[in-house]
């Protein structure tokens, strides 16, 4: 089971993840195509966290075509993120390295961070995976950086 700290207490968000997850085999997700800012995520679930006031859990499926990227860009609170499948090349400041995650592995981007590499491994095969965010309620979840 999945647990963050807020606070003084604990919040288990398990059973939210995994019905996210769910909903990816319904979920009819977009593409990545070169270096498009926007329109590379597909909503899924957006819910305020009823024990964390001010917090909402957000769910979005992104699909990266063949060679597909997306620039550098930080996000406004916590993402946990789940290759569903092909392979994603990702970096993170705050977590070294570029490494390749494949289907199945996850990787997690602490708040305050900034996501230096993110795109698809592949230059052959599409690539796609289900983040999770944890952030402030209204807050603007991606925001590219020059």
């Amino acid at each position: 089971m999945i647990t963050r700290s807020f606070g003084t207490g604990t919040r288990k968000v398990a059973h939210t993840v995994f019905a996210s997850a769910a909903l990816l085999l319904v979920a009819a997700p977009y593409m990545v195509r070169g270096d498009v800012p926007s329109g590379h995520e597909k909503l899924l679930l957006s819910k305020s966290l009823a024990d964390v006031p001010g917090k909402k859990l957000t769910a979005v499926v992104v699909r990266y075509a063949p060679g597909g990227k997306s620039p550098k860009h930080h996000h406004a609170g916590d993402v946990f993120a789940f290759v569903i499948s092909g392979a994603v090349r990702s970096q993170n400041s705050a977590t070294g390295p570029a490494r390749i995650y494949h289907a199945g592995e996850s990787f997690f981007e602490p708040a305050a961070s900034v996501h230096l590499v993110s795109e698809n491994a592949s230059s052959q095969e599409p690539a796609q995976l289900l983040a999770v965010f944890v952030a402030d309620s209204g807050a603007q979840l991606t925001t590219m950086d020059p």
